[in-house]
């Protein structure tokens, strides 16, 4: 097969008319039939440009609610070849098998995963999760399943005091010739020193430029995360210019109604309009995860797979074809990967819950105050409050005046009794949401403003052994998410229109959130600080240690 148009090579930094040949999947020749093109004229021409794929450097597939071969469907149209993908969401409810399953479904479609060894299932031990993965198991994953990496090692204070289980399995990655990857939000100085120093390649959990920076000094390469709910584009692309070689991209959890909108071709775009040097910002989207992590994903060379798209021009990145193996996987606007048949796997035990499951009983001490989580718009990180309850029948219930609402997380690993907390910042005035994409152990969280929309909401989830629900005076509306109670084998786009109706939704019951549900999925995460919520209590992240409700 042939193409012909402008073609954009990254790794020599140069952009010429030609012509570029293939065969079995492969790049044959590429022909040269014109003088080269400088850069910044480039911006300004029409297409079509010939280009290397993106590839998206860190993401969980599970919280697109899809399975990798739905999430294959819709990242083909904006460009994207391959994902850095670990896979500990699922590996969190099924151990093993749920890796495996997401390594066999996403080799049904041509698509390019690099799933990674899950580095801490559980997340951490304050948590009930579904399964265990050993070091042995990463072992494994390693040499019988060939993953190319240890996945986000979010067990940095383990790390920082060289805890032997921790230190085992990044020492079985370090011998097998296996780069791992960080999780340490908020950590510099001597500690992040230490951290790297362990032997841990990447990050993509900085919010500031400064953390970022002080990283780099060390080595650690950064990655520039822009999701549903965490987006640190804005704090951190001044890397682009100071250290682009230094620098990938990656979405990290993007929501199906998002990831029909875009993927890395976002970062791209606004890395332009911030005028970047192109190669820099391609050699982020494109070169580095390929460097950094040994993938074989083309670079648009002779030789190389041929792992590239077509796009109109250099500034909208407006994807007219995309290539993987040499097979056209998309075309103006239409994903031609073909839907495969996916089996269901859950691993999902507790039952039905009534409101009063959720009351909470008021001290004897008079008005308390109590320790309140505040959620960041476009954070992972929270904050701790302290805040006056409110009581009613001498119990504490929701201020929606202050915006201060009742929070649960509810283990559906058994039957236990519900976890309950305070929140900012979600600001319901009426109902409750509810999902089971709760990171990284994957309860089931909700928010709401009384007990009976909280139960409703829950009990929602339950029925369906997973999803994601909005509840209001007794109305039940509920996402099924059967595969593992985090994802759906349905159509994408279906997936994605349910969703927004569910987005909306919980706009309607008083939410200002741009991600509700994301958002609400991180507030049980208690790798990432200050104050969360786990199904055995509340959590303080920065000191690793359960705290009570009343200060």
């Amino acid at each position: 097969m042939e193409l012909t148009g402008n073609i954009v090579d990254v790794l020599n930094r140069k952009i010429f008319p030609g012509k570029i040949t293939f065969e079995n999947g492969v790049i044959t020749k590429i022909d040269r039939t014109g003088e080269d093109i400088d850069p910044s004229h480039a911006l300004s021409m029409t297409g079509p440009f010939i280009m290397p794929g993106f590839i998206d450097a860190h993401v969980h597939v599970e919280s697109s609610m899809l399975i990798p071969s739905e999430f294959a469907r819709l990242a083909v149209l904006h460009g994207t070849v391959a994902t850095v993908s670990d896979p500990h969401e699922i590996g969190n409810v099924l151990g093993l098998d749920g890796v495996r399953y997401m390594i066999n479904n996403g080799k049904k479609v041509p698509f390019k995963f690099y799933f990674g060894a899950p580095s801490c299932v559980p997340a951490t031990t304050f948590e009930t999760a579904g399964a265990v993965i050993s070091a042995e198991d990463i072992k494994r994953l390693f040499e019988v399943d060939g993953l190319k990496y240890l996945s986000e090692m979010m067990n940095y204070p383990g790390v920082l005091h060289r805890d032997p289980l921790v230190m085992d399995k990044i020492n079985i990655a370090h011998s097998l010739g296996r780069p791992v990857d960080g999780h340490a939000p908020g950590l510099k100085g001597e500690d992040a020193k230490k951290y790297i120093e362990a032997g841990i390649s990447t990050d993509h959990e900085c919010f500031t430029l400064d953390e970022a920076l002080s990283k780099i000094v060390y080595g650690m390469k950064i990655l520039i995360r822009e999701g549903s709910a965490a987006k640190n584009y804005e704090a951190l692309h001044p890397l682009l210019g100071s250290h682009p070689q230094m620098v990938m991209f990656c979405s990290d959890d993007k929501h199906p109604n998002d990831l029909v909108v875009s993927q890395i071709d976002e970062h791209v775009r606004s890395s332009v309009k911030y005028g970047y040097g192109l190669f820099d910002i391609l050699t982020a989207a494109c070169v580095n995860p390929v460097k950094h992590y040994k993938l074989d994903v083309g670079l648009l060379q002779p030789g190389d797979a041929a792992d590239l798209i077509v796009v109109n021009n250099l500034t909208d990145f407006k994807v007219l074809k995309t290539f993987i193996n040499g097979q056209l996987v998309a075309e103006e606007g239409k994903s031609l990967i073909e839907r495969v048949p996916a089996e269901i796997v859950n691993n999902f035990n507790t039952t039905r819950k009534s409101p009063g499951d959720f009351s909470v009983n008021a001290r004897n001490d008079g008005a308390p105050v109590i320790r309140v989580i505040k959620a960041l718009e476009g954070q992972l990180i929270t904050e701790e409050l302290h805040e006056p309850a409110k009581l009613f029948d001498a119990k504490l219930v929701s201020n929606t005046a202050n915006d201060v609402l009742k929070m649960t997380v509810v283990c559906r690993y058994n039957n236990e009794k519900p976890a309950i907390g305070f929140i900012r910042n979600f600001g319901l005035k009426r109902g409750a949401i509810a999902s089971c994409v709760g990171h990284d152990s994957h309860n089931i969280i909700a928010v709401g403003v009384s007990d009976e929309d909280i139960c409703n909401a829950v009990n929602g989830i339950i029925d369906y052994k997973g999803g994601i629900s909005a509840a209001f005076d007794n109305n039940v509306e509920v996402l099924p998410l059967p595969v593992a109670g985090i994802m759906t084998n349905e159509d994408g786009y279906t997936i994605a229109e349910k969703y927004t109706r569910l987005d909306a939704m919980a706009k309607e019951l008083g939410t200002f959130l741009h991600a509700p549900f994301m958002t609400l999925s991180f507030m049980a995460l208690l790798v990432i600080p200050q104050l969360k919520l786990s199904d055995k209590g509340l959590f303080d992240g920065s000191k690793f240690e359960f705290v009570d409700l009343f200060v």
